[in-house]
C-alpha cells in the first residue's frame, strides 16, 4: 500500500520555523518516525510552496502513482484555497488533512477549513504525531474497505 504525505507552504521550514508552534522535528525525522512505524507501508513524500504544484501532486497521485492514500496539510492553502477544495474532490482517495498546532486554537482566519469538508477526516494539534495518526487513520480505513 503506498501513501503520500503532501505538504503546503512553509513545510519545508519544519524544526526552523517557529518551534514553539510546529516542534523541532523537521520532515525527514518525521517521515523517519512514519517509516519505521508503518515498514509495510511504501511512504513517499512532496511538498510545495505552490498551489498548483500541490495540486498537480493531487492529480498524480490519482491518475499515475496508484497512491491509496493522502495525508495532507495544506498549510495556509488550507484557510483560502477553493482550487484545492476541487482538486481534492475530484480525486478518487481518501484524503485526511493533518495539521501540526491546534488550528481551532489559534487566530481567526485559521479556524475556517475550505478543505476539510472534502476530507475523510481531520487530525489537528498533536504536533509530528498529527502526521503519524493521519497514517494510522488512513490504514485502519483502507484496511476496512
Amino acid at each position: 500500500m503506498k501513501i503520500l504525505i503532501l505538504n503546503g507552504p512553509n513545510l519545508n521550514l519544519l524544526g526552523r520555523r517557529q518551534p514553539e508552534i510546529y516542534g523541532s522535528k523537521s520532515m525527514e525525522e518525521i517521515l523517519g518516525d512514519i517509516t519505521r512505524a508503518y515498514p509495510e507501508t511504501e511512504i513517499e513524500y512532496f511538498q510545495s510552496n505552490h498551489e498548483g504544484e500541490l495540486i498537480d501532486a493531487l492529480h498524480r497521485a490519482w491518475l499515475h502513482d496508484n497512491v491509496s492514500g493522502i495525508v495532507f496539510n495544506a498549510g495556509a492553502y488550507t484557510h483560502t484555497s477553493i482550487a484545492l477544495a476541487d482538486a481534492i474532490a475530484a480525486v478518487e482517495i481518501p484524503v485526511v488533512e493533518v495539521h501540526l498546532s491546534n488550528v481551532s486554537a489559534r487566530e481567526p482566519v485559521r479556524r475556517q477549513s475550505m478543505i476539510a469538508p472534502v476530507c475523510c477526516g481531520t487530525i489537528a494539534g498533536f504536533g509530528a504525531d498529527s502526521y503519524r495518526l493521519g497514517v494510522e487513520a488512513l490504514l485502519k480505513m483502507l484496511c476496512k474497505e
